[in-house]
């Protein structure tokens, strides 16, 4: 390769030394679990948005699994936002609705209930025969996590098994656009149809995560299960010694040893569920989760910071773009990502 610049990643802050797995315990999970919701509720968040919505339904996958209550500060956020008038307009802003669909769940109160028909009639009339374009000419692997997710939870909650369809549909037209054959890691995304090869860490966990709230929702669908089998196959053996992947997770040159918490966040909670659902080796799938977390936990500061998260990050249309985005500040979806990792690694800890 000619033309690189690998400066970002010769100076790039090593990652901190990995925690043995075994000192995970289900305490520790549950305390370190319960610092991060502490802190992403301590944020000041207020936009009905991404961030905002990874964060409400990793507090809610915390609570499960630690078996608290359903937190004040999702049915307060929800409740306001309802009250207000939800106006989405953009796919990001449909992923709060998850957790307007878990409150339907709980409670059967028709606020909750009205609140996802006006974001799916928001979402019909956007959605046509092909993958949803997460900007004009452009497919992201985030909007299978932020359109995907809030159809699973709405067709589960709302007893609509046809909103499932339409996310397994829409997962596995991204996948199409954006899967490498090869590895069977996908990248960030395609600009005016071209996919921009970057196989970008954040842009995986979103896959991997959508992929099993699909199958948890309908384990039938062999098409998703064996898409998500090839590429968590391909996020383990790119897995360096010490859990956590990097910004581009194929160790491109420019962004080797840039490490991602948020990404890793995701793609640990991802293993350990599609563990559960036998994807592929639930053992396999458990060693990597467990090293994944192992590295990430350091990262988690006592006020439960998730640290080395990455900022938002549009599409880049080259590797280095990716070696240069700042992970120097608290972000919603490190400490909503972080969540989903405890949830699940908890969950996994407990049933053994």
């Amino acid at each position: 390769m000619t033309g690189l610049d690998p400066s970002s990643s010769l100076y790039a802050q090593p990652p901190l030394p990995p925690v043995d797995p075994a000192l995970l315990t289900v305490d520790v999970l549950a305390d370190t679990g319960r610092r991060i919701a502490a802190r992403a509720s301590d944020m000041g968040l207020s936009r009905w948005f991404w961030g905002e919505g990874v964060v409400l339904l990793g507090l809610l996958r915390l609570a499960e699994a630690t078996g608290d209550p359903v937190p004040h500060f999702v049915i307060d956020f929800v409740d306001r936002h309802l009250a207000a008038g939800i106006e989405p307009d953009h796919v990001n802003s449909l992923i709060p609705g998850a957790a307007c669909a878990w409150l339907y769940r709980e409670t059967g109160d028709r606020r909750y209930r009205d609140g996802c028909v006006r974001l799916l009639d928001w979402l019909a009339a956007r959605t046509d025969s092909g993958p949803l374009e997460h900007w004009p000419g452009g497919v992201w692997a985030d909007t299978a996590f932020m359109a995907g997710v809030f159809l699973v939870h709405c067709g589960r909650a709302l007893d609509r098994p046809a909103l499932v369809t339409e996310a397994a549909r829409q997962w596995t037209l991204h996948a199409e656009v954006l899967g490498d054959p090869a590895s069977g890691l996908f990248a960030h995304g395609s600009h005016r149809g071209e996919t921009i090869r970057c196989f970008w860490g954040r842009a995986n966990a979103w896959l991997a995560l959508a992929g099993v709230e699909i199958l948890e929702a309908d384990p039938s669908l062999g098409h998703v299960r064996e898409r998500l089998a090839a590429q968590l196959t391909g996020l383990m053996a790119t897995q360096p010694s010490h859990g956590v992947w990097d910004v581009l997770v194929d160790g491109y040159p420019e962004t080797r040893g840039i490490i991602e918490t948020s990404a890793t966040a995701g793609i640990a909670a991802a293993l350990f569920r599609a563990a559960a659902l036998n994807v592929v080796s639930a053992e396999v799938l458990r060693s990597a989760g467990w090293r994944a977390l192992g590295g990430l936990h350091p990262h988690v500061t006592e006020n439960g910071t998730v640290t080395r998260s990455s900022a938002g990050t549009v599409l880049q249309l080259v590797p280095f773009g990716y070696s240069v985005i700042r992970d120097d500040r608290i972000q919603p979806w490190g400490q909503g990502l972080g969540l989903h990792a405890y949830a699940a690694a908890l969950v996994t800890r407990s049933c053994r």
